[in-house]
């Protein structure tokens, strides 16, 4: 094992720049300038249908992920456990929110007290969604609303043109600043850019699962921010694999902190919004964002959806 490719965090600030010791920065929208490496609060109330997470330790996580530069924050009104809700518990940790924050939230999936996701909300029931992230976050305005599209599945080809409508409507009430979709196809993401401006993609997309790679392409030809789901494993994707297992050890970095790396160097596009509850994998991921991966690493990881030999 080498010496670690990641450069410790300077004494003048944890704050990433752009550069070779920091992830970079995306222009969100053409207006909003953000860190490319940013925090994912599902993870902070618990478990997605089960015991709920410690209070004080989801408030200590939220802090610090801003503290270590997370500028642009995911979060989702169907983010909850049995007691806890990641819009309740980032107010709590963070209002009044700082002013270069962005606080990303998603509608369309309908989630009943079970945990089930049900059914996709109804375009006249749109509206209703938006007022609930607003009055749960506290603000006037969010700053970006993803329409999610297919519940879990991946690949739905429906129209979310008549959905999409109704975002694009709150957007030019002043109730949403810039306007996202998630879990898209290519085709999806072409309608619903012919109805209004959309600054970011979230779908499924990481080191060891590329499928979504043409459309990861497109976003950086169009200025589209691509921010994955799914970047560090779950979604019953183990983040294992002999060429992660060989890159990581090469730089004295874990899985973890490779796919986040991997993703930055990837796309100028992508901004990594991994999750966590932990303080301790918050650190390591935020420190991800100094890892500087090779060609010779990319060459083993894989790019542009190739296969991953050994993986």
């Amino acid at each position: 094992m080498t010496s670690s490719s990641i450069d410790p965090a300077p004494d003048s600030g944890p704050t990433p720049t752009a550069g070779a010791s920091g992830p970079g920065v995306f222009e969100l929208g053409g207006t909003v300038t953000i860190p490319r490496l940013g925090f994912g609060a599902m993870q902070l109330p618990g478990r997605w249908s089960g015991p709920a997470g410690d209070t004080a330790n989801a408030i200590a996580v939220a802090r610090r992920a801003v503290e270590l530069g997370a500028r642009y924050i995911d979060t989702a009104a169907f983010y909850f456990s049995d007691t806890h809700r990641a819009n309740d518990l980032l107010r709590e940790a963070l209002f009044p929110y700082p002013p270069d924050v962005i606080i990303a939230t998603k509608v369309g999936p309908l989630r009943d007290e079970t945990g089930e996701m049900y059914a996709e909300a109804r375009p006249d029931q749109l509206r209703g969604e938006v007022e609930r992230n607003l009055e749960d976050l506290g603000v006037d305005t969010l700053d970006l609303v993803h329409l999610r599209v297919g519940r879990l599945g991946s690949g739905v080809a429906e129209s979310l043109g008549e959905r999409f409508a109704v975002l694009a409507a709150l957007r030019e009430e002043g109730l949403i600043r810039q306007l996202g979709v998630s879990n898209v196809t290519s085709g999806q993401l072409a309608e619903a850019r012919s109805i209004a401006p959309v600054a970011a993609v979230q779908n499924r997309f990481g080191v060891l699962d590329q499928a979504d790679a043409a459309l990861v392409d497109e976003c950086a030809d169009a200025g589209i921010a691509y921010m994955p789901f799914f970047a560090l494993g779950g979604g019953h994707t183990e983040l294992d694999g002999e060429n992660l297992r060989k890159v990581s050890e090469r730089h004295g970095a874990t899985a973890f902190q490779v796919a986040i790396a991997w993703g930055l160097a990837r796309s100028p596009s992508i901004v990594q919004i991994p999750g966590t509850a932990s303080l301790a994998h918050l650190e390591e991921n935020m420190a991800a964002g100094r890892l500087t991966l090779d060609e010779d690493d990319m060459a083993l990881l894989g790019r542009r959806g190739q296969a991953l030999s050994g993986a």
